[in-house]
């Protein structure tokens, strides 16, 4: 809403009137809808103008304690006005529904301003339930901004555009007849204004968020688990510091890049999350990332937290149990052998209880063994996987074909003389070793200076204990309360964190990046978190049902639900307009059962236009 002032002209004198308005959507485009008149409010500032719509929108939806200390009169008035016409105008729209006998020229009967409802109907109920339009009033940011967002956020959960691409997807969908707002002149520029407003704002409103769904789907807080993907950018991002290049999980290393860390509970929701540099390494994220875990989840004493063998260093131990918190953690593979003899004793293991996959019954989980040992005042958990061996195996065999392959090219390079010196082949020889680690430790590679060539026999024993240890993994932990198991479980919880980030990237696009200014990337990853919020509550709710389905699974099923106008003349040449959604398949009402809405997306609106 906003103010319209107005001026006329009588006998000589002008006349100044106030009107409070409200842009709304018509078939012939956005409209502005006299609210109420307000009169003459005399001369004051236009600052005081804009408190004043200000506190009658708030007063409106029911905010009336944001004001109690400073009750206006002149809001109570002009609020008890609105409300009279509005109980007028139901009042006269009942009258009508009884009368709906009209003449109707069939022929021209027809529909137009069709638009995609059913996905962000469902996004906008679960929105709502998640009271996140609540947490972002909280947070100071206005109404417009809020619808901004969620739209954003729709965009992110539905349909992943650009800025500049969404304005358009947006007026494609009904967005604009659930949340009430016209998005006709919506230009990129007011998104990129709107993240720039979000940027200050993601911390207090994650951690309320979190809060929110712990309430809400009574969460488990026991267990967090931190694991780290990278995303990387379209561009050199040089006005963006973190922007660097290190190395890519997603297979780009010519390109610069961010480091994102993500913290999630047992039930895979997301709690917290940062933006590091590109080139920060794993093991020199986990103090930042508890620092911001501890203020924005409340880190208590006795909590555990999960991470992979990339931050199982000492330093990273130690940091965990400083903050008087348990740590289940998978060792790096060097320590793999200290524990030889027990590996290679079958006695000790037993077999882990595996669920299959609800989604998919008759796949087939391979067998995973366990043993539990004590050492250091550590539990140690010795896994053995045997659909694991088989992907080891790969590995070291794609691994040892290129680095013979590498040592080839050396030899033909020597032979060649396009390399002489041998100082300059013990380099060349170094950086193969350095880029084969897994496999370059059982070659022995010489170089005869006299005889000028090159040498790389297999080491056998060395060989026959890295096919020892395939399939085989390290847990370790300070918790001695929990089976071998249970453990191998709760590790296994990591995967929950693997899983956000393939829909991160993949349904709600998250890479790669366009953005150039540092805020504005942060504020992209914060969006894609937040539609994860979204993405993760709605497949709990069909889960807590027995229901194992996607989000891409709903969305596609309900992108066939719309709405449209459609469009009447009577027989006295009147227009009669009637803006409403179709009627639901069986699917789509079985879809909106389960997940708690209803099937109605929007009242219907009803625009008569006069014959001329």
């Amino acid at each position: 809403m906003y103010l319209r002032k107005t001026r006329r002209k009588y006998k000589d004198k002008v006349y100044e009137y106030h009107f409070l308005v409200e842009a709304i959507s018509t078939p012939d485009g956005p409209r502005q809808n006299v609210v109420c008149s307000l009169g003459d409010l005399g001369p004051r500032p236009r600052s005081d103008w804009l408190k004043l719509v200000h506190k009658v929108e708030d007063a409106l939806v029911g905010q009336d304690d944001l004001f109690e200390d400073h009750d206006d009169p002149e809001v109570r008035e002009v609020v008890h006005r609105i409300r009279e016409r509005q109980e007028r105008e139901n009042a006269r729209s009942d009258e009508d529904d009884v009368d709906e006998l009209i003449s109707i020229r069939t022929r021209s009967v027809r529909t137009e301003r069709h638009r995609e409802a059913g996905p962000v109907h469902v996004g906008t109920q679960f929105w709502s339930r998640l009271g996140i339009d609540d947490i972002l009033k909280n947070v100071g940011l206005s109404r417009r901004a809020r619808i901004l967002t969620c739209a954003m956020v729709m965009n992110r959960l539905i349909s992943p555009k650009s800025e500049h691409a969404m304005p358009d997807w947006i007026r494609r969908t009904a967005l604009d007849d659930i949340l009430g707002e016209s998005f006709e002149t919506l230009a990129d520029d007011s998104l990129y204004r709107n993240l720039d407003r979000l940027h200050p704002s993601r911390g207090a409103i994650e951690a309320a968020l979190a809060e929110r769904e712990r309430s809400l789907f009574n969460l488990d807080g026991t267990v967090f688990l931190y694991d780290l993907t990278s995303t990387y950018f379209e561009g050199q991002a040089l006005a963006n510091p973190k922007a660097e290049r290190g190395y890519s999980r997603d297979k780009r290393p010519d390109c610069p890049q961010v480091v994102i860390g993500l913290v999630v509970g047992r039930e895979g929701f997301p709690i917290a999350h940062e933006v590091f540099e590109g080139s920060r390494q794993d093991r020199k994220s986990l103090d930042d990332m508890l620092d911001v875990l501890g203020s924005r989840a409340g880190l208590k004493p006795g909590q555990t937290v999960v991470v992979d063998r990339g931050m199982a260093y000492d330093e990273n131990i130690e940091q965990i149990k400083a903050r008087k918190l348990h740590y289940i953690v998978a060792s790096r593979q060097n320590e793999r052998s200290q524990w030889e003899e027990e590996f290679a004793q079958a006695e000790g293991f037993e077999k882990v209880t595996r669920t299959p996959s609800p989604r998919n019954p008759g796949q087939k989980k391979p067998v995973v063994r366990v043993k539990k040992m004590r050492k250091d005042g550590e539990t140690h958990v010795l896994c053995t996987s045997e659909g694991r061996v088989e992907k080891d195996r790969a590995i070291r065999n794609k691994q040892e074909s290129r680095l013979l392959a590498d040592l080839e090219r050396l030899q033909k390079r020597i032979e060649n003389r396009r390399l002489v010196r041998e100082i300059k082949i013990g380099q060349a020889i170094g950086r193969l070793m350095e880029r084969y680690p897994r496999v370059a430790r059982y070659w022995r590679i010489e170089y005869d200076p006299q005889a000028k060539k090159l040498s790389y026999l297999p080491d056998e024993v060395r060989r026959e204990q890295a096919e020892m240890f395939d399939g085989a993994y390290l847990l370790k932990t300070d918790r001695d309360d929990l089976s071998a198991e249970e453990i191998w479980h709760v590790y296994m919880l990591l995967t929950r964190a693997e899983g956000a980030f393939r829909n991160m990237k993949s349904p709600l696009a998250e890479r790669p990046i366009f953005h150039h200014l540092e805020h504005r990337v942060e504020t992209h990853i914060f969006l894609c978190v937040l539609a994860f919020h979204l993405l993760v509550s709605i497949e709990k709710t069909l889960l807590d049902k027995n229901v194992h389905t996607s989000w891409a699974t709903v969305r596609d099923s309900l992108s066939s639900h719309n709405t449209c106008t459609v469009v009447m003349e009577t027989s006295d040449n009147a227009i009669l307009r009637i803006r409403d959604d179709g009627t639901p398949e069986p699917e789509h009402k079985e879809l909106y059962k389960l997940l708690g809405i209803p099937s109605d997306i929007m009242k219907p609106k009803r625009i008569w236009t006069p014959k001329p």
